[in-house]
């Protein structure tokens, strides 16, 4: 129990000294270190949503959804937010309009339930010695933050609710839906069973 007990005073702090900033050109090297000679998983540089499937796939090849990526930071489009432990990058999450998305757009599964204007979190990436210590909630609490300071109003996820406890590694990157829970997000839509629509509304 001692151990235990010591275990989890070094993660809450370590989960209190995160930072968050969006990515921009400044950070962009951040960016980089963090996901890889692989971009996160193979070759996506976090294109995958933002991209048809053909286009996805040439990405892969020649640095394309890098360079994709690198031209909408260059442009100053929000893609997303980096987590830093001291001046270390060690998570990701896209962040940005839902009509940025275009998977998220033609989906029949995740189709919009109203009019509002929304920010998506499709998708996360942790560096693997960073799992499982509260990094993924410490993350999407800070999101929060910058969306009131962005002036977003709602912020949408669909994360996976898995029939098991622990999540496969494979599946890390679309959120654990008990973290979008544990940071206050609420299920608007259930027309996928095992990945729900979530909300969070930003309160004046």
């Amino acid at each position: 129990m001692v151990i235990r007990n010591a275990e989890n005073m070094e993660n809450e702090y370590l989960v209190s000294q995160l930072t968050f900033e969006p990515l921009t050109k400044r950070n962009w090297k951040k960016f980089i270190q963090l996901f890889g000679e692989r971009g996160a998983c193979g070759n996506c540089w976090c294109m995958y949503y933002r991209l048809s499937k053909q286009e996805y796939r040439e990405g892969k090849l020649n640095d394309g959804n890098k360079l994709a990526m690198k031209a909408l930071v260059d442009a100053n489009l929000p893609t997303g937010i980096l987590a830093f432990y001291e001046d270390l990058p060690i998570a990701w999450c896209a962040f940005a309009p839902r009509e940025d998305f275009l998977k998220l757009e033609k989906s029949r599964v995740h189709k919009r339930i109203d009019n509002q204007p929304v920010w998506s979190i499709p998708c996360f990436f942790v560096d693997k010695r960073f799992r499982n210590l509260g990094v993924s909630v410490a993350l999407l609490n800070g999101v929060k933050e910058i969306a009131k300071q962005q002036n977003v109003k709602i912020i949408e996820a669909y994360p996976t609710t898995p029939t098991t406890e622990k999540l496969p590694d494979s599946f890390l990157w679309i959120g654990h839906y008990n973290s979008f829970a544990k940071a206050g997000f609420k299920i608007v839509d259930r027309t996928s069973i095992n990945r729900p629509m979530v909300r969070y509304y930003i309160s004046e």
